[in-house]
C-alpha cells in the first residue's frame, strides 16, 4: 500500500507491537511496528492540530504512506529517516505508547486503546477486541473533555458534559441514526464502567455522539433491553481528538446515593449547556 489520507488522531493499525516513533523537522513522523506477522513502516505528515467545525471544507488530515516513504519519495525513505525523538514535555496523555517533541517544537504521540468494544458489557470477539494504534500531531493545548455526574430520574447514574477545542465546541454535521459520524468533524464518546453488573473490571457501557452545535452530551446509565444497568464504582470516557490532535481521556467516581440538593445543582448546570437534547430531570 502506498499513500493515503485520513483524518482525526489517525488509526494506523490494529494489535501492533514493538512500536517505535521517529520524527524530523519537516513535519514528518515514521512509525515502525510489528502487526499481522510483519514489520511495518508508515510515514505520516501534512497535518497538525485541528480546525473548528465547518461545512466549507474537511477537517485537517494526515497523508499516510504505508510503504515507508516510497509513495512520496520513490525510494526506501524509512531506511534513512533516522531515529530522532526529543524528550516529551507536552500535556499528559492517557493510553500513551510513545510521544516525541520534534525539532520544530511540535508534538507527536502514539496512543493505543480498545475503541470497538461492544456496548453494555458484552464480551468482545476478535474484531471488536482489537487495540487500535492511533497517531497525533499538534502544538499547544489539546482538546478538553469535561464530564460531570448526577442522577437521571432520581435513580440512574447520569453523565453529562462538553467536548471543546481551542474554546470551540467539537461536533459534526452528519451521522448515521446509530450515532456514527459521517463526516470528518463528528466525534463519539466511549464510556466504560468499573465493577458493574456486567462483571469485574472495566467494561464498555456505551458510545454516543457529541451534539451539534454545542459539543455537549448526556447519558443515563439505565437498563437497555435485556441488559442490566451498568452502574459502576467508577466511569471513564475516551474520545478521538479533533483533527489530528490526541485522543482525550476522563475518569471519575460514581455519583453515589441520590442526593436531591446536589441533583438540583446539577440540573441547573445541565440547563446552562443550552443543548436541546440534554434536559434536566
Amino acid at each position: 500500500m502506498a499513500a493515503s489520507t485520513a483524518s482525526a488522531s489517525e488509526l494506523i493499525d490494529r494489535n501492533a507491537a514493538s512500536v517505535k516513533l521517529s520524527v524530523n523537522a519537516k513535519g514528518e513522523a515514521l512509525l515502525t511496528y510489528s502487526a499481522q506477522g510483519k514489520v511495518k513502516h508508515v510515514l505520516a505528515g501534512g497535518a497538525a492540530n485541528a480546525i473548528a467545525p465547518t461545512r466549507a471544507r474537511k477537517q485537517v488530515e494526515f497523508a499516510l504512506d504505508y510503504a515507508g516513504g516510497w509513495g512520496k519519495y520513490h525510494r526506501d525513505y524509512w531506511k534513512t529517516f533516522g531515529s530522532t525523538c526529543g524528550a516529551y514535555d507536552g500535556p499528559a496523555l492517557h493510553w500513551l505508547v510513545k510521544a516525541c517533541k520534534a525539532p520544530d517544537g511540535t508534538y507527536w504521540a502514539v496512543q493505543k486503546w480498545q475503541r470497538m468494544l461492544p456496548n453494555y458489557g458484552l464480551a468482545p470477539n476478535a474484531s471488536s477486541g482489537v487495540w487500535e494504534l492511533r497517531l497525533s500531531h499538534w502544538t499547544g493545548e489539546i482538546a478538553e473533555l469535561t464530564v460531570n455526574t448526577d442522577w437521571a430520574w432520581h435513580q440512574w447514574d447520569h453523565l453529562y458534559g462538553t467536548f471543546t477545542y481551542d474554546g470551540n465546541p467539537v461536533f459534526g454535521f452528519k451521522s448515521k441514526p446509530s450515532g456514527e459520524p459521517l463526516d470528518t468533524f463528528g466525534r463519539n464518546l466511549y464510556v466504560d464502567t468499573l465493577d458493574s453488573a456486567y462483571g469485574a473490571g472495566w467494561k464498555r457501557e456505551n458510545s454516543f455522539l457529541v451534539h451539534n452545535p454545542t459539543g455537549a452530551f448526556c447519558y443515563s446509565v439505565n437498563p437497555h433491553g435485556s441488559r442490566p444497568a451498568g452502574k459502576g464504582t467508577r466511569y471513564r470516557a475516551t474520545v478521538i481528538g479533533p483533527g489530528v490532535t490526541p485522543d482525550v481521556y476522563w475518569e471519575g467516581a460514581s455519583p453515589g446515593a441520590y442526593d436531591r440538593a446536589a441533583d438540583l445543582v446539577a440540573n441547573d448546570a445541565i440547563s446552562q449547556l443550552g443543548d436541546k437534547l440534554c434536559r434536566a430531570n
